[in-house]
This record gives structure tokens, C-alpha cells and sequence, in this order.
């Protein structure tokens, strides 16, 4: 300080530019830094399949998909001044309480996604996303018991809400597979892995065909060098098995 107050109002300036200078560089390089360890990759091509009802980013290593859990097809759990409301007196149906709540989900999962060396089971909630923005949920209900049951409150669609409105498939989103085919991608679990239909090169795949993750490793015409995938089945898992084949990302709601 008693140097700057005896140099000269010249010498003051360079000196206050070298330093402002050096403040700038040393910003910049940590910026590269943090630039560098969340490089965006490119997102597949496959995710331009999800429907306008799902929003989505690419932050570094992830991909991002938000969705206000609202289904693109009607339902006997809309409210009946809904337009999306359509009643369903199907045999066997037991209407569970509760109508369908707009939420605000986002699920955060890897862009390039590999088998895990520990796998994770997976836990109640949303395991995964559809198409259309529809969550998946695993083979258990709220109490963690088989869904036995509670199949009776699947809507026209395969689907129902939990307490507080959300709606989610734990079996077969059978408007997707009907609106493209029963062998057409239906989304991707939170490890990144895609699943698809219950039937694969013409024929109908069944438990026996699947690992204890419920999947396999195989090309589709979404990933013509092969990758692991699931699929959907008719009996229990349904969805998914002994938990994740890869390290699941988050869910945050």
C-alpha cells in the first residue's frame, strides 16, 4: 500500500490494469474448468420420440426430461368436467379414490448408459419415464406387495393415480403400444436403458426370454448396433425385475 501511495498516478494505473488483468484470467481459466467437466453430448436421436408433453435438455452426461404427468389419452380417473374424462365400466373394474393432479416431475437420466457392478433395486415412486410423459412405477403397489389386486384399478389404459394424483403404469402402457406397435420403444428407465413392447421381430416375448432385470441385449431398429433394453410382459415384473441393469440418475418431484 505505501508503494502505490508514492508511484506516480501512471504507475498507479499499470498497476491497477495488471491486476485486473490477472483477476480475468484466472476467472476465465475457472470457467474452462467447469466447462469442461459438464460438456453437453449429443442426445440421441431416439428421444425426439417422446411427445410434446415432455420437456427436454441435455445437462452433461444426462439427459433431462420434465413432464406435468398429464396422459395424452382419456381416462375413467380424470375429473368428469375434464374433456379428457371418459368413463370405463369394464368387468372386473374397481374405481381406486382420487382423480388424476397435474405434477411436475423431472427425471434425470445417463445419455450413455452401462451395466452396474452393484445393482440397484428399484424403490416406490417413478422408476422411469414413458413417451407421453407418464411415469413407470415397478411391480409393487404403495405397501410393497404384489400387485395382484390392485390390477383391478388399472383405467381403460393400463394406468391409475396414487394418492396424490399421480398417474403411472406398472405394466404395459397399452395406449402407447396400440397408437405405434407392440414392439415400438415405450421409454427409458432412470439407468438410461430403453424399454420396449412385448413383442420383438414378430414374436411375443415372455419372462423366460428376459434376465432377472427383466431385459436382454439385443439390436432394435432405435439401436441397430444392439443395446441392452427391457420390455414389457404380461406376467410379473411386468416392467422391470430384480432392480436396475445400469446406475440409475434422479427423479425429483
Amino acid at each position: 500500500m505505501k508503494i502505490l501511495k508514492k508511484a506516480s498516478p501512471i504507475l498507479k494505473k499499470s498497476i491497477f490494469a495488471a491486476l485486473f488483468v490477472l483477476i480475468c484470467v484466472i476467472i476465465a481459466c475457472s470457467d474452462s474448468s467447469t466447462n469442461t467437466t459438464t460438456t453437453n453430448q449429443t442426445l440421441p436421436a431416439v428421444f425426439n420420440k417422446f411427445t410434446s408433453a415432455v420437456t427436454i435438455s441435455v445437462s452433461g452426461d444426462y439427459v433431462v426430461l420434465n413432464t406435468k404427468d398429464r396422459p395424452n389419452h382419456k381416462s375413467a380417473y380424470f375429473p368428469t368436467s375434464d374433456s379428457m374424462y371418459e368413463p370405463y365400466n369394464d368387468t372386473g373394474f374397481h374405481r381406486a379414490p382420487g382423480n388424476i393432479v397435474a405434477q411436475n416431475i423431472t427425471f434425470k437420466i445417463p445419455i450413455s448408459p452401462t451395466a452396474a457392478s452393484n445393482h440397484t433395486a428399484t424403490s416406490g415412486g417413478p422408476i422411469g419415464i414413458s413417451l407421453n410423459g407418464v411415469p413407470f412405477y415397478n411391480q409393487y403397489n404403495g405397501q410393497g406387495q404384489p400387485l395382484t389386486s390392485e390390477i383391478a384399478s388399472f383405467d381403460q389404459w393400463k394406468g391409475h393415480p396414487q394418492m396424490q394424483g399421480q398417474y403411472h403404469y406398472h405394466a404395459e402402457p397399452t395406449y402407447l403400444t396400440y397408437t405405434n406397435s407392440d414392439s415400438t420403444i415405450l421409454g427409458f428407465l432412470l439407468d438410461g436403458f430403453p424399454v420396449y413392447g412385448p413383442v420383438e421381430n414378430g414374436v411375443t416375448v415372455t419372462n423366460a426370454d428376459l434376465d432377472v432385470y427383466h431385459g436382454h441385449t439385443t439390436r432394435t431398429a432405435d439401436y441397430p448396433n444392439g443395446i441392452y433394453h427391457y420390455h414389457v410382459t404380461a406376467q410379473d415384473p411386468y416392467i422391470n425385475g430384480s432392480g436396475y441393469y445400469g446406475t440409475p440418475g434422479t427423479v425429483t418431484q
